[in-house]
């Protein structure tokens, strides 16, 4: 034979072919295959349901990751409210950064965090977050397009927690006015984990970038 029959040949016409098992259903009977599960030959039925079985086990999986993941997202929003409206609450502007960094770290369950701002009005240009920020910082922050996740390398802002040494990973979340990267940053935002994978530089940033943006107009009443 110069053009011998081949399996995408018999696939391609039993695809195009639906009424070749209803003209031979004997043949679904006979045909026996090897089950996945155990060495015993199963019939070509009985397959296919072992076949959908599986399929609707995915489905039922996927299902439950969705649910998990809308329940995550409602408490994760709920969090987010929470934690504004503590600022709307804050009669001192004084005391905004503490409690910026109090509530983050209650609300989202960050072990340490810490935030300086520069470029503040002359009454709160003393206060601790408004000091003991170099220019090294205020440019490193500048250059930031979004949050950074990473290990900490020896970060000069991991120096503002209360444990430097206990601080495996970092999120750094550069503060300013606006939403756009261009804009020169006013303070910086240091969230930190003894948990070397807690913020890691493959996770997404889009929860910290709405914290960062929360925080920036906070802040906006000391400028």
């Amino acid at each position: 034979m110069t053009n011998p029959i081949t399996e995408d040949d018999i696939a391609n016409y039993l695809a195009n072919t639906p009424d070749f098992f209803e003209r031979h259903a004997e043949l679904l009977a006979t045909v026996q295959l090897s089950s996945p599960h155990s060495v015993r030959a199963v019939s070509l039925q009985e397959r296919q349901a072992g076949m959908l079985r599986e399929k609707i086990k995915a489905l039922e999986h996927r299902i439950m990751e969705m649910i998990r993941n809308g329940s995550e997202n409602v408490m994760l929003s709920d969090k987010m409210m929470n934690w504004a409206g503590s600022l709307f609450q804050v009669a001192d502007a004084t005391d905004l950064p503490g409690q910026i960094a109090d509530q983050i770290g209650r609300q989202f369950s960050v072990p340490q965090v810490a935030i300086k701002v520069w470029g503040v009005a002359p009454q709160f240009s003393q206060s601790d977050f408004a000091v003991g920020v170099s220019d090294d910082v205020k440019l490193f922050t500048s250059s930031l397009t979004e949050p950074f996740c990473g290990v900490n390398t020896g970060f000069e802002a991991a120096r503002w927690l209360t444990e430097p040494m206990a601080a495996s990973s970092l999120a750094l979340l550069p503060l300013r006015d606006g939403s756009t990267a261009a804009t020169p940053a006013f303070g910086l935002l240091v969230l930190a984990s003894p948990d070397a994978q807690r913020f890691n530089s493959t996770m997404g940033t889009d929860l910290l970038a709405r914290i960062a943006e929360l925080a920036s107009a906070a802040l906006s009443r000391l400028r």
